[in-house]
Order: C-alpha cells, then sequence, then structure tokens
C-alpha cells in the first residue's frame, strides 16, 4: 500500500489508535470501529521479498506474461510422509503448488493456441474471437469493461443457463487479433466480473471484465481481440488462498508444531487448561443431563450417557473436546455431522460472554449448510457468510439478508461512507477521459462521430496551429454549403468510413446445442464454494456506466502511405495541404496517439480507483464486524475464509471446525490458522474423495497435490478417531466397502429393515453383467450409450411401481456418462425432468439416497476402467445408497484392473448372490418376476411388468432373433464358459458368479469353441497373497485372478480329422450336458436343502475331465438333459430374454423349503400358471416351424403336434394342451435314467441345428 493510502487509513483512526471510540445504535449494536482489519490489509500489501529464496512473497495476484509465456517452473516436492524443517519452507511449498494448480492449465491453453490460432474449441480450452470493448462500469467492486464476442468458434449453440463458460471469477486471456503469437507482449490478464444471463444471451453476447491491473486497462473499441479461456481451473478458488499464504509467512503460525513437525503429543486447548471444568450435558438425555452439567475433563473423562452416542462416538466427541488439533475420521453412515453438531453445542454452552464466535467452514454450500441446520436447533442466532445458501431457513442467517433487516449506521471514522463519495467522484472524473470516444463534449466541433480538433490539442496530438486549421477551413467550407459535419469529417471527406463489427445473428446458425457442462444446481453449488456470488456479488455491477463505441473510421493504409503520413503530421501546421490520398492514414495516426494519450489518463486514474475500491472493501468489511462480533457461531465455505481472512481475523476467534476436511486441498486449511487459533477440529474421511487438482501432474509423486492436510496427518500417525458403527446402508451392500473399513459395523437401525415394494422383490442389491462397449464424447469423457439406455428403463420401471423420482439417484464416474443418461431419461415424457438426480460421484459426497442407480460406463477390451480404479472415488460411489443398491457394468473389465472392484464382485457373488448377466425384476403388483437383458425389454414393462403390458396390448411380443435362440440353448450357454475374456451370457435359468466361474477357466478352451474350431487359451490365477512390500490404501490385497494377457491367447487350427473328433465330443456332450434348473432354484429360492446334482460319467472324455474339474466350484452338473424345444419355447413365450419364476415353481416354495406333501398342489399350480402363459402365447410354436427355427418332424416325434395347430386350437386347449406337451416333456427328461439314447441324440442333432 503507497504512503497516501496509509496516510487516508490513519485519518480514518480515531485519535487513540489502540482503542476506537465507542457508540451503540438504538438496535443494541456495539458501534466501536474494529482497526485490525486495516492494519491486516496494510500489513498483506506491504510484503516485500528480501532475497531470491522468498521471491513467492512478492508474486502478484494474478499471473503476468512472463508466468505464462514459460515453462512450469521448479516446484518444492511436497513431503507427505516426513516432517517439515520450517515454516516458511512448508508455506512456500504449497504456495508454489497452488500457484501452479491455478495457473497451468491457462498456460497450456495458450501454448496449444499458439501453436494453431486457426483451432476451434477444444477439451481443454474455449476460444473467442471478434473480442471488443464496448463500453466500462464504475461499480463499487471495481472498473469492469464491457465486451462483446463471438462464440462461433464453439461449433454450438451454447446453453448458458448450465454452461460453465466465463462464470464469475474465471482468468482468461485477451490476444491482440493483429499480433504475432510468437511475442505474447501484448497478452492482457483478465477476470470474468459477472455473466449477467441478459447479457450472455444477447446477440452477440457480452460480459463484464476486470483487467488484472490498472496498467493492462484497454479502451479501443475497434481493436480486435481472440480470447482464451481453459476449460480446467478456477482461479477464484485460488487467489485468495494465495495471498492469505503470504499473509501467513508474516504472521505467528499456530499448530505449526503439528501441522510442519508432526509432533504427535497433542495438549488441550489453552482456554480449556485455564477453565477445565464444562457442561457436556448437550451430549446427554432426559434426566441424564443433570450428571453432565460439571466436569473437569483433563482429568477424567466421563462414561457415555445412554441412548445417546455409541462408543465410537463418544471417544471422537472426548478427542473433539479437549484436543487443541482434533482428527475425527467418519466412514459413510457413521453419524460425523452429528457428532459435529454435539461438539458445537457443547463448546457453544461453554462461550462466556464476550468470548469470540466459533467459526464453521465445509468446502461445499451444501456440507456447510447441512451443519448449521443442526446447529440452528440449539443457536438460531448464528450468522451465515458468503454464498447464496439453498437452504430457506439458512439463508435467512445470511448476512446479506441480516443487513437488510437490521441496518446500522455508518460506523465513526470508518472508510466505508468517505471511500463511496470518492469513488463517486473518481467515476466521474474518468467518465470525462472517455467523452472523445463516447460524446461530443466541450469541443463544438466534435461530433458523435468524431473527436473535434480541440479535443486532439488537449491529448498533444495535434498541436495549436494545426487545430486551428482545421476549424478556419471548416469555417470556410460551411459558409459555402449547408453541411453539419465537424471539421474532421471535411477533412477527410470520402476517407472515413462507418466502423461496425459484423456478427452472425441467430445464435451464429448453429442448429446443435452444446451438451450441459453441468446440472444447474451443480453449478451454482462450484461458483457459490469458491467465493462467487456471496451478498456482495449477488446483484449484476452496479455504478455509472459510459459506452466507447465507435461510429467511423479509416481504411487500413500501406506501411509506405503510413510512413509518409507521420512524417507530414510532425512537421505540417495547415492539414487541409495534406494530400488527399495522405488523409487517411493520418487520421489512423491521429486515432492511434489519440487513444494512447487516452488510455494513459484513464490508467493513472484508474490506480486511484484500485486503491478506493480496496478501501471501500475494508470499510464493508468494518461495518460487518458489527454484526459478526455479536454471533455466536459464524459459518462460511473454506474458500470464504481465505476471501474474508482479514475479517475473520480482526474477531480473533479461538475455535475453528472444519467439516469434509479431507476433501480440501491443505492450502486452504493451513491459512485457517489465523494467529488467534487455539483449537482446530477436521471432521472428515481420507478414504473417501480427496481435493480436487486441475493439473493434473500435481496429483501423485512428487508433489501429492490432492493429498489434504487431514490426509498426511493421518498417514504420519498423528492422533486421531474413526467413527465405527453405521446408520445409513442396508447390511446386503455394506458389505462390498468391507476391505476399505474391515472394522465398520451395523448399527442396530438398519437391521432387518422391511423391503420395499419398489419392484425388485427380495433383491436390495445387485449388479448387472454386460459387455457393451464405451465411446469417447468430443471433450474426451467416457459414456456407454447402451448402459445408458438400460439404467434409463430400469429408473422408469421403479417410477412405474411406485417409487418417487426425489428417492431415486443415479450417479456416474463420467460426465459423459450423466449426459447420456439425462438424455435417455428426459426421452420419456412421463418422467419429471425437474426432478431427476443424475450425479457424478464427485459431487455426491455427503449425500444419500433411499435408491441408488450406479452406471459405471468402462468396458473396454484393455480393460482400462480409469476413474474407477480410484479407490477414494469408488469407496463415495459404493456407499450412497440406503434401501437400495444397483449396478451396472462390465464385471470381467473392473476384476482384472482392479482388486477393490475383485472383492466387490466376490462379495457380490457369495450369499446372497447378487450379480448376473440379467437382471431379475419382481412386479409388486402381479408378484410376476422377469429377467431383463438388453435395453429394449424394458419397453414391454410399460405398467410396471410384462403381464400388465401383455394384457394391456392382447397381443405377444416380437419373435427373438436368431442370436436370440442360439443363446436360448442352456447347455451352449453353460458349455461356452468364458470367450475373448467376456463374462458367459446368461439365458435366465440360473445365475452365475465370477468365483464359481473360476474353474471353467482352468478346464481350458470351451467345449463350443472346440466344436467350432477355434478356442482363445485363458488362464485363472491363484489368489493373491499378502503382499508386504505393496501397502494398499485398503489394507492387504485379499486375492484376485488375471486372464492371460492378450498377447497370449491364440488360435488353434485342427485337421479335419480332429475337427471332426471334437464335433464328435459336442454331440456328447449335448446329449449328456447339464442342466441348471436345481442351481436356479438354489441361487433364487433360498433352499439349501435341494438335492445336490451328480456328473455324468458316460459322456466324451474331454467333457469328463472338464466337468470334473468344475464340479467342486459349481456343483452345477446333473444326468438329466432339458428338451431344446421346451427351452425354445419358453424364450419364445418372453422374446428369448426373460424368464417367469413362477413358471417353474410357485411363489409359496421361493422363499422356504417345500415339503413332499405340498409338492403335489404345487404342481397343479404351476399348471395354472402355465395355462395363463398359453393364452398370452399362442401360436409361438407354429411360428417358430414355419420360420424354419424349429424341425416338424422334431415336433412330431416329442408328441408337439398341437403346437401346429391354429391359434383357436392352441387357445381352446390351454393348459391341457400346449403347456401340458411341455411339462409332460420335461418330467420325462428329468425322471428317465436317459436310456432312449435315439431320442437323445434327435436332441443333440436338433441342439446343434440351433448352432
Amino acid at each position: 500500500m503507497n504512503a497516501n493510502l496509509s496516510e487516508r487509513f490513519r485519518r480514518g483512526r480515531f485519535p487513540n489508535t489502540q482503542a476506537a471510540q465507542t457508540s451503540s445504535s438504538g438496535h443494541g449494536f456495539d458501534l466501536s470501529l474494529n482497526l485490525d482489519i486495516r492494519e491486516y490489509v496494510q500489513k498483506q500489501d506491504n510484503i516485500k521479498h528480501s532475497s531470491d529464496k522468498d521471491e513467492w512473497l512478492s508474486q502478484p495476484e494474478f499471473p503476468s506474461v512472463d508466468e505464462l509465456e514459460n515453462e512450469m517452473p521448479g516446484l518444492l516436492v511436497n513431503k507427505i510422509e516426513a516432517p517439515y524443517k520450517s515454516k516458511d519452507k512448508y508455506l512456500k511449498t504449497h504456495y508454489g503448488l497452488q500457484r501452479e494448480d491455478a495457473v497451468g492449465s491457462l498456460r497450456d491453453a495458450l501454448q496449444d493456441f499458439r501453436s494453431d490460432p486457426t483451432t476451434n474449441d477444444t477439451h481443454k480450452f474455449s476460444v473467442y474471437d471478434q473480442v471488443h470493448i464496448v463500453g466500462f462500469t464504475f461499480a463499487r467492486r471495481g472498473l469492469a469493461a464491457r465486451i462483446q464476442f463471438s462464440t462461433r468458434r464453439a461449433g454450438k449453440r451454447i446453453s448458458w443457463q448450465t454452461s460453465k463458460r466465463l462464470v464469475s471469477g474465471s482468468i482468461v486471456v485477451l490476444i491482440r487479433a493483429k499480433d504475432k503469437l510468437a511475442d505474447l507482449k501484448g497478452l492482457v490478464v483478465a477476470v470474468v466480473a459477472a455473466r449477467p444471463l441478459a447479457g450472455v444471451l444477447a446477440e452477440p453476447p457480452e460480459i463484464d471484465l476486470y483487467f488484472s491491473n490498472p496498467e493492462a486497462i484497454q479502451i479501443d473499441p475497434q481493436e480486435e481481440w481472440i480470447m482464451i479461456e481453459a476449460k480446467q481451473g478456477y482461479y477464484e478458488a485460488y487467489r485468495h488462498t494465495l495471498r492469505a499464504l503470504q499473509k501467513l509467512s508474516q504472521e505467528s503460525f499456530p499448530l505449526a508444531d503439528h501441522i510442519c513437525k508432526l509432533n504427535p503429543s497433542v495438549d488441550p486447548p489453552v482456554y480449556l487448561q485455564q477453565t477445565p471444568t464444562i457442561d457436556l450435558s448437550a451430549a446427554a438425555k432426559g434426566d441424564e443431563k443433570k450428571a453432565y452439567e460439571s466436569i473437569d475433563v483433563t482429568q477424567q473423562w466421563p462414561t457415555a450417557p445412554e441412548d445417546s452416542l455409541d462408543d465410537t462416538q463418544w471417544e471422537a466427541l472426548q478427542e473433539m473436546i479437549t484436543k487443541r488439533l482434533a482428527i475425527i475420521q467418519g466412514p459413510p453412515g457413521t453419524g460425523k455431522t452429528f457428532v459435529s453438531k454435539i461438539a458445537v453445542e457443547i463448546l457453544r454452552r461453554n462461550r462466556k460472554a464476550g468470548d469470540s464466535p466459533i467459526i464453521i467452514t465445509a468446502q461445499t454450500n451444501h456440507a456447510l449448510d447441512q451443519l448449521l441446520g443442526h446447529i440452528s436447533s440449539f443457536e438460531p442466532d448464528y450468522v451465515r457468510l458468503g454464498g447464496r445458501s439453498t437452504n430457506p431457513e439458512v439463508k435467512k442467517r445470511a448476512l446479506f439478508e441480516i443487513r437488510q433487516k437490521e441496518r446500522i449506521p455508518q460506523i465513526p471514522g470508518g472508510l466505508f461512507g468517505r471511500s463511496n463519495n470518492l469513488i463517486t467522484k473518481q467515476s466521474k472524473a474518468m467518465s470525462s477521459i472517455l467523452e472523445p470516444l463516447s460524446m461530443p463534449g466541450q469541443d463544438p466541433y466534435s461530433t458523435d462521430q468524431v473527436p473535434g480538433p480541440r479535443v486532439l490539442q488537449q491529448l498533444g496530438v495535434l498541436n495549436a496551429a494545426q487545430a486551428k486549421s482545421l476549424e478556419d477551413g471548416a469555417t470556410q467550407w460551411v459558409s459555402t454549403s449547408n453541411t453539419m459535419d465537424g471539421p474532421i469529417q471535411l477533412w477527410l471527406d470520402r476517407a472515413l468510413v462507418p466502423f461496425e463489427v459484423k456478427y452472425a445473428k441467430d445464435n451464429f446458425g448453429f442448429q446443435e446445442i452444446e451438451d450441459e457442462d453441468l446440472e444447474f444446481e451443480q453449478l451454482r453449488e462450484n461458483e457459490d464454494s469458491h467465493g462467487v456470488n456471496d451478498e456482495e456479488d449477488i446483484e449484476m455491477l452496479k455504478g455509472p456506466w459510459i459506452n466507447i463505441r465507435e461510429k467511423f473510421t479509416v481504411p487500413p493504409a500501406s506501411s509506405s502511405d503510413l510512413t509518409k503520413a507521420n512524417k507530414l503530421l510532425d512537421s505540417a501546421t495547415d492539414l487541409w495541404k495534406v494530400p488527399d490520398y495522405l488523409r487517411g492514414p493520418m487520421f489512423s495516426i491521429i486515432q492511434s496517439r489519440a487513444k494512447a494519450a487516452l488510455a494513459k489518463r484513464f490508467r493513472e486514474a484508474a490506480v486511484t480507483f484500485d486503491k478506493l475500491v480496496r478501501e471501500n472493501q475494508v470499510g464493508k468489511w468494518e461495518q460487518d464486524a458489527v454484526y459478526l462480533r455479536r454471533a455466536p457461531i459464524i459459518g462460511m465455505t473454506t474458500t470464504g475464509l481465505s476471501k474474508y481472512r482479514a475479517l475473520v481475523s480482526a474477531l480473533k476467534p479461538k475455535i475453528i471446525l472444519i467439516e469434509e476436511a479431507a476433501e480440501v486441498l491443505e492450502a486452504p486449511v493451513t491459512v485457517a490458522c489465523i494467529e488467534s487459533l487455539e483449537h482446530l477440529i477436521l471432521v472428515g474421511d481420507h478414504q473417501q474423495l480427496q481435493g480436487h487438482c486441475s493439473v493434473q501432474e500435481l496429483e501423485g509423486e512428487p508433489f501429492y497435490l490432492n493429498v489434504s492436510l487431514f490426509e498426511r496427518l493421518v498417514r504420519n500417525n498423528m492422533p486421531y478417531k474413526t467413527l465405527l458403527r453405521q446408520r445409513r446402508m442396508d447390511p446386503e451392500f455394506r458389505r462390498l466397502i468391507s476391505d476399505l473399513y474391515p472394522n465398520l459395523s451395523d448399527h442396530p437401525s438398519v437391521l432387518n429393515r422391511p423391503v420395499e415394494p419398489w419392484g425388485m422383490g427380495p433383491l436390495k442389491s445387485f449388479f448387472f453383467e454386460h459387455s457393451w462397449s464405451e465411446y469417447k464424447d468430443e471433450s474426451l469423457s467416457t459414456y456407454n450409450e447402451e448402459e445408458a439406455k438400460f439404467v434409463a428403463g430400469f429408473y422408469r420401471y421403479l417410477n412405474k411401481n411406485g417409487v418417487r423420482p426425489d428417492q431415486i439417484t443415479v450417479l456416474t464416474f463420467y460426465n459423459g456418462q450423466r449426459k447420456r443418461l439425462l438424455k435417455e431419461l428426459r426421452a420419456y415424457s412421463d418422467i419429471t425432468a425437474g426432478y431427476l438426480q443424475v450425479k457424478t460421484v464427485d459431487s455426491y459426497q455427503g449425500e444419500e439416497n433411499d435408491i441408488v442407480i450406479l452406471s459405471l460406463t468402462r468396458s473396454n477390451e484393455e480393460c482400462k476402467i480409469g476413474f474407477l480404479a480410484n479407490i477414494n472415488r469408488v469407496c463415495v460411489a459404493l456407499s450412497r445408497a440406503k434401501y437400495g443398491f444397483y449396478m451396472f457394468g462390465n464385471s470381467q473389465a473392473l476384476m482384472t484392473a482392479s482388486d477393490l472392484w475383485y472383492n466387490v464382485i466376490m462379495r457380490m457373488s457369495s450369499p446372497p448372490k447378487r450379480i448376473a448377466g440379467v437382471f431379475p425384476i419382481q412386479c409388486k403388483m402381479h408378484q410376476a418376476t422377469c429377467f431383463m437383458e438388453y435395453p429394449e425389454d424394458w419397453k414391454k414393462t410399460e405398467g410396471g411388468c410384462f403381464e400388465y403390458q401383455a394384457l394391456k396390448q392382447q397381443e405377444i411380443w416380437a419373435e427373438p432373433d436368431a442370436e436370440s435362440i442360439r443363446r436360448g440353448v442352456q447347455d451352449i450357454r453353460i458349455a461356452n464358459g468364458i470367450k475373448n475374456g467376456q463374462s458367459i451370457p446368461f439365458d435366465g435359468s440360473s445365475i452365475y458368479s465370477q468365483q464359481q466361474l473360476l474353474p471353467v477357466r482352468n478346464a481350458g478352451p470351451s467345449y463350443r469353441d472346440v466344436a467350432l474350431e477355434t478356442s482363445p487359451e485363458l488362464s485363472a490365477a491363484e489368489p493373491k497373497q499378502n503382499s508386504p512390500n505393496k501397502p494398499n490404501m485398503i489394507g492387504q490385497r485379499t486375492g484376485g485372478w488375471n486372464p492371460t494377457p492378450a498377447t497370449t491367447i491364440r488360435t488353434h487350427h485342427f485337421s479335419p480329422e480332429k475337427q471332426q473328433e471334437r464335433r464328435a465330443g459336442w454331440t456328447d456332450y449335448a446329449k449328456g450336458g447339464v442342466v441348471a434348473d436345481d442351481k436356479r432354484r438354489v441361487d433364487l429360492t433360498g433352499s439349501e436343502n435341494q438335492v445336490k446334482p451328480t456328473l455324468r460319467t458316460d459322456g466324451y472324455h474331454e467333457l469328463n475331465a472338464g466337468a470334473a474339474t468344475f464340479q467342486p466350484g459349481l456343483n452345477l452338473h446333473r444326468n438329466t438333459y432339458t428338451s431344446p424345444i421346451k427351452q425354445e419355447t419358453v424364450k419364445a413365450m418372453t422374446d428369448g430374454r426373460s424368464r417367469f419364476l413362477h413358471n417353474y415353481q410357485p411363489e409359496a416354495s421361493r422363499r422356504r423349503e417345500v415339503s413332499p406333501s405340498e409338492d403335489k398342489s404345487n404342481k397343479s399350480k404351476r399348471q395354472s400358471t402355465k395355462s395363463r402363459g398359453v393364452q398370452l402365447y399362442r401360436g409361438r410354436g407354429r411360428d417358430l416351424v414355419q420360420s424354419g427355427r424349429l424341425d416338424q418332424k422334431v415336433l412330431e416325434s416329442e408328441g408337439m403336434r398341437s403346437l401346429t395347430k391354429d391359434d383357436n386350437k392352441a387357445q381352446s386347449r390351454g393348459g391341457s394342451g400346449v403347456m401340458k406337451d411341455l411339462v409332460d416333456l420335461d418330467e420325462y427328461y428329468h425322471e428317465s435314467d436317459s436310456e432312449d439314447v435315439e431320442l437323445q441324440v434327435e436332441v443333440s442333432r436338433t441342439s446343434a441345428s440351433l448352432l
């Protein structure tokens, strides 16, 4: 801060600079002036570096041209597993990393643009051309330039309502369109000041910019610029933290002994040592409160009260109250926010009159508002600082709202009133400087086209003689003509041409709309979390506005003409004697010099304006301190804490609690350590989401910028407590995070929850396996279109079964998939689009919902899984659901790429088994169970299930295609095993787990592949042993498998004789293969007393060997064979993909073992059920014969002639006709001893023909 501003600060103080005069208002406010805010700002502005080692201390607030032009600077290594030797080294390290994270993306974008200036938007940056400055707003927030620009390089229409382009606080660079990009000296750095919707929806769009410093201000409306914006990095989130780190270097650093030097010995807070007896009754209920009202917590911590906190929560509370640095890990659903609320209530109850406020902060507005909502139950007078809360009750306590309700007079001696007056005067002075570019002004010869000679003389562009010659010549001209033109128009005559920037109309002709970057709510959350739209930012920029559009100019001139004109301008006295052809070039020089002179004056005035704006901000904070110092609790985001650090420091808080501390980068938490701090509480979970870095190279070794202070302290064995009893997830899917939290247990409240009637029967969780391929969108984000369609169909099915949209959240790891999911869901007109909750995992930390659908997206031959390999993200994804959790993805790719996913899928495969290649649903109205396999299957559940739709339409569905029929042959599907790294397909008759399929891998090539002459070799690795040399974030690895790498897969070529031998083996297999009906019953009914299947031993020797290996892992084999005719008919009944479970077993027997006495009754029920089925699917057999898919002779030989009769005949036979034949045939094959070899051979031929 310069001497003049310092003098104004001193004049603003009362004579007693140690204690300002005190006065009171009628509202009971203490209007004493807090001088600490001024002193803080003055010291911050006066920070200077004394050597190259601390050069970082005087780095400017915004990046310089040199910083953007050069390569990445040398950065210090972040020590995450060792102490720092000094505070200075620690702060310098994190300042450098934070600054590179803030600037690196913009530097990379600029370098890429320089390599190809004609490029359109890329996934890294956006390009806007035809950028022109059209005016200025003199606002109390700063001097803002209004610009217009073209979005043609976007290539699409921009949905500004939901776009994250050019949001307030974004940093951009402006490059002159005519400059050579090899030299960036003319580059200008600016920050988006405001992006009002009305402005960006105009044609052309308009926004307001703050230039990075007064010297960078541009005023020429005819100058054309190109604007570059990086798509990664949000500078507003960094700049306040960077300045706070610089200021912290000049302060004492509380807790440096623990944060820098990692001292594990943590004492109680100083204030607690002075007054150790406190009131803990907030943690108790009812009559127990009395016993906890006066406890000396430094001597002995009492036992936990009954029916309040569990034992781990009580231990955590002790840590939060009695340690000056308390670290609390709260795994998903363990109630860490509740414990924080109890801790804050205890701290509030023990706060004495005159004590400083307790500061509550969090990374996001949502997390902050959630905690403040709990706090309001015991402290209604808290204050919410910054941001626009979406919680109506919390919003009422925002400082902005309190100001409107309870206005206070200006503080005597404060800077706010005087700076307001000075800003108004300075605005008028600066507007007058720009008058030559906006209006005629005081010169009678000026017009709305060009300035007059006197203005140009005042600017030093023309001398007195030149100005007089223009005026005299104009007087003579006017006396002989009737023109109203000014001297310069007359002098230039036809050389003066209109100036107009031609923008394309109607959204620049683009028909395709740009994909939404983020959902509207998520975009607002991102802006609010980083300090944008705080109370002073809520409205548009206010202040005097001046338009500087120019209407006329001259055509471009050659360099030789410009040289001649320049010499004449410096020597001529009578400009009317200048040749006509040089007047245009000369005026171009005059314009350029005039604007340069105006710019010089304007920039000098802007320096003073900028200082007044800063003074006004200090004065505003002095007013705010009056409201805040009487508040017992103040809440703000971590970015807000950095932004308002001068104000918060002046309040002298002793206690700061940071919620979701593990999600915040280290620097924003570090700057929370203001000089008055005695007690810091960090609550979070380092195994969930980490902080986000804009520059990916800064994550991981050696910089580890994404490692939070919370995680670093835990890694280095600083004392911390963990909550270990979860109250959110059903145990059925809580087991999926057991590797991450081996000691996590279930609270009694989540045990034995009743199954909600939402169309899934008893299935509270399920993993649907598929191999649908992934793709990349234009921003290189991954999406899986088939999976998105399937998930959307399931969402609609749930909605049809009575689940409200607000009860369902769809999660995905990729924004590209989120867009696809929204597109598919919005295609259903009966789903209320406004209530859709489709989120990325990264935006859902701390959230939960009744039902969570997880779209995993990744599916490729290389088994690359990207974000899904990030353990922290997976942890969040697996732990958001309360009652129902359903996953959709390629299990093969996941198990191959990740030990964590291997263990997750293994758990889904173990009892109760919840994984398959079909998706079972159960209509809550009809109790009909169906198996979905493809996205189009959901179209047949219009009313909630298949049965409803069939009755509604009174027609059958389309026939299955050839591929469906091929997949319908059960023995082929079983024998197929694993092919080309894909999971075994599933035909609806049984459910197989990956664990059960491991023996198939060991058995070598599948028999179907052998019969088809090719067979990829597959291997199954032994489960991995614990590796002491390779630690894992989730603990020791518990096992896994790897397929043989793709490079080792080979194809076998057999001789004709060998091929015939293999085909013979396949024929044998077809007559003696396995049947999975028993397996299906075991899996879906839970019956444990089924007769164990036996192994057939009279088949082909390779079959016997493979089956012998198969049996220990599967117990699937059986010595009978199910008719393929029956299979195909049932397949046709459900379009080749679904199964009515009740066609095989009635409802009563699905959940318990059926006694022999009940079997006869159940058999008649099955007959009745199948009779209904034939009425819905009559005529299928005839159609199959006519289409050539079934052999007429085989049908006749098996007594199936009734299938070829007309529809009426088939319908009349009902259950005693077609379905009776099927039942009889089924029972024949189940009960026979397989002696009818001739019939079985015929069956095997039919099976082979279906291939």
